[in-house]
């Protein structure tokens, strides 16, 4: 199974998360901003090898807390 996240909403935060195509693990490649934005959307599809491939998604919510204050 390869994973690939195919939208991310703010669309401005799209370099700010990556995924490893094989495991499908998601990390921060940046810093995440409570004052800027409290919510991201990411929508992660994922497709087999096979003949023809098949392939789901999903919708991965984050949520960000203000711990400062």
């Amino acid at each position: 199974v390869i994973y690939e996240i195919d939208t991310v909403v703010p669309p401005s935060a799209s370099d700010v998360f990556r995924i490893d195509a094989n495991s499908g693990e998601i990390r921060l490649r940046g810093v995440l901003d409570f004052e800027t934005i409290t919510s991201y959307d990411l929508h992660v599809k994922a497709k087999d090898k096979g003949t023809p491939p098949l392939s789901g998604h999903c919708k991965v919510v984050l949520e960000v807390l203000d711990v400062n204050d």
